[in-house]
């Protein structure tokens, strides 16, 4: 049953969204300057177009006026900001840390670049600045969880249930921090503690479908398989039409043991989103276990039409395609794999698909195979 517990491990740090810098009328504004009023000219402008959603217009003001002021942190730190919310990330690291250098005790600062380098996936620069903000500011409830989420992506899950749980202890009825610190037990296989926190999670968010899922790994690898399937259960009727719910939970059913009920839910997963290829990939590895060619054939043939570039669902689709004995097709299909795999450097899938044509068609291979 232990192995269900790895099936959700990329919701745990990545689904957990991280908190966009807050930043106030304030800082953005910055001190007004008296003597200058070009600059406060800028300032008053870039406000102006920061409330009316222009990001673009308002960066180039600021920047222009970071020109006039070269030293004040805080018009640094109102470029930082709008970089990332508009997604420039690099350019938001390299305002955060000008504000940074001139403003080192400024907490939600180190905040903002924790949240950039975060996004850029520095994960270790990310931890330093988001531990530097809740050293400066022990109240600083989005930076513990910035931690959180960092300290989860490097594997560092200890790390991230401290940070947690200083939020949690601040936040008992934040559902976000609840869930987070329930997804990060679950990667210790603390799965009694796992299931507390997430059905606090659940209590609190009870229309979250993603508390749910995680919310049933954790019962099923307590022991607890009536709650288990009922909170899956929850979470399918809570998004119906997200084929994304009938995948996670096709996996938990493929890690039980259970394929009736996991080929049941790929299915699912397909009906609602055609073009979901991991629900393919899962559900032809699961009809070729059983033999059922007919069925695989069919479901490989979707999927490589779906990612025509996918050197292993070609191959796959020459196993089924063998199993029926349409030797000719499969050959076909292995020529298909043998070539992208080729394309793509890929020796041993190379290799892999010389054999099988050997074994298949002596004939068809091509001098040097």
């Amino acid at each position: 049953m232990q192995a269900a517990s790895l099936l959700l491990m990329g919701m745990t740090g990545s689904a957990i969204a991280l908190p966009l810098p807050a930043i106030a009328t304030p800082v953005i504004m910055a001190q007004a300057q008296p003597n200058n009023p070009r600059l406060n000219e800028l300032l008053r402008r870039g406000r102006e177009l920061v409330d009316a959603g222009s990001v673009g217009e308002a960066i180039a003001i600021y920047e222009e006026a970071a020109t006039l002021a070269p030293n004040n942190a805080r018009i640094f730190s109102g470029i930082g900001f709008l970089q990332a919310r508009a997604g420039n990330h690099r350019a938001a690291v390299t305002a955060f840390e000008r504000a940074v250098q001139l403003e080192a005790n400024n907490a939600a600062f180190h905040y903002g670049l924790g949240f950039s380098r975060a996004n850029l996936d520095d994960n270790a620069g990310a931890a330093q600045a988001y531990r530097r903000a809740t050293e400066l500011d022990g109240n600083n409830v989005q930076a513990f969880l910035g931690l959180g989420i960092v300290l989860s992506r490097q594997g560092d899950f200890e790390g991230a249930v401290s940070a947690y749980r200083q939020v949690a202890t601040r936040q008992p009825n934040n559902a976000q921090i609840q869930e987070a610190l329930g997804a990060a037990y679950l990667q210790q296989e603390r799965y009694p503690e796992a299931v507390t926190a997430l059905q606090q999670a659940a209590r609190l968010a009870p229309r979250d479908a993603d508390v749910q899922l995680n919310l049933a790994i954790a019962l099923l690898n307590s022991g607890n398989q009536t709650e288990g399937l009922a909170a899956m259960e929850r979470a399918a009727a809570l998004e119906p039409r997200n084929g994304q719910i009938y995948l996670k939970m096709g996996d938990i059913f493929r890690a039980q043991g259970n394929v009736d009920r996991a080929l049941a839910a790929y299915q699912r997963a397909i009906g609602l989103q055609p073009n979901l290829t991991a629900a393919h990939e899962a559900m032809g590895e699961l009809l070729l276990e059983r033999e059922d060619y007919l069925r695989a054939i069919v479901t490989y043939r979707a999927l490589v039409a779906l990612v025509p570039q996918d050197a292993d669902a070609h191959f796959q689709l020459g196993v089924a395609l063998q199993g029926r004995n349409r030797d000719e097709e499969a050959v076909a299909a292995y020529q298909e794999a043998r070539d992208l795999y080729e394309q793509q450097g890929n020796t041993g899938g190379v290799d892999r698909t010389r054999d099988a044509l050997r074994e298949l068609s002596p004939n068809r291979l091509r001098p040097g195979d």
